[in-house]
């Protein structure tokens, strides 16, 4: 469902993405892990057409995000980093607008509203203003906006980052909810997210793909030496 080709990305002589690729099914969830700076937020808006790549491209649902990006990204549903919205309008208005935006009109825009509100669990704030949000609240109503037109890939970047263990707990039940019949990237910098929520994980660092396999295909690399990457579980506050 979806296919990286050789993905780079220049800016001036700094080279954020240096060529990488790889494939993601349907039922898939992918973790893009990497530290911050790793060339995970690059990557994720060249493949949903925000970033014009310096060469290669993406394929999504058969389209090319280069070549024919109307269609592309019709088959995306993208929540970036510090996801934006229209604070002062209500959770259901911005989310009726974001249908209208998506050619949805009447019945079916209410219906398509409706539908993303209970499957977000909106339902206690749908006529609150985004401004009088928590963090959590907010980071799903733009969740629900991303997933409103039912996309075949889901590409998400950070979204749990800075969200509480309750509100990060409601946005994988979510995830895990909708995986089987989509194609889905998290990128992520917290190693906790892959064993939550992904069925395979890339690991990427200085623009490059180190690692790419389950997670506990890389705990076996990291056991083994080939992969500097460290999996801890925390217990009660504390590092076990």
């Amino acid at each position: 469902m979806l296919k990286v080709e050789n993905l780079k990305k220049n800016f001036g002589t700094f080279t954020a993405v240096k060529g990488i690729s790889f494939t993601v099914e349907k039922g898939e969830v992918l973790g893009f892990l990497g530290p911050n700076g790793a060339g995970k937020s690059t990557t994720m808006r060249m493949i949903t057409g925000f970033l014009t790549p310096s060469s290669g491209t993406a394929v999504i649902c058969g389209h090319d995000i280069t070549q024919d990006p109307v269609a592309a990204k019709a088959c995306i549903g993208y929540l970036p980093e510090s996801a934006p919205s229209y604070r002062a309008m209500t959770v259901e208005d911005f989310l009726l607008f974001a249908a209208k935006m998506r050619g949805y009109a009447g019945a079916e825009a209410k219906a398509k509203t409706d539908a993303v509100i209970e499957k977000a669990r909106l339902a206690d704030v749908r006529r609150q203003t985004i401004d009088t949000l928590s963090k959590g609240y907010r980071q799903r109503t733009c969740f629900a906006q991303a997933i409103l037109h039912d996309p075949q890939v889901l590409i998400m970047d950070e979204p749990t980052d800075g969200l509480d263990p309750n509100q990060k707990f409601v946005v994988r039940e979510m995830i895990r909810e909708m995986a089987a019949d989509k194609a889905i990237i998290i990128s992520t910098h917290i190693l906790e997210e892959v064993d939550a929520v992904c069925t395979r994980a890339i690991v990427i660092a200085g623009g490059e793909i180190k690692a790419d396999g389950t997670p506990e295909e890389l705990r076996k690399l990291d056991e083994s030496g080939k992969l500097d990457v460290v999996f801890r579980k925390l217990t009660m506050g504390k590092e076990a």
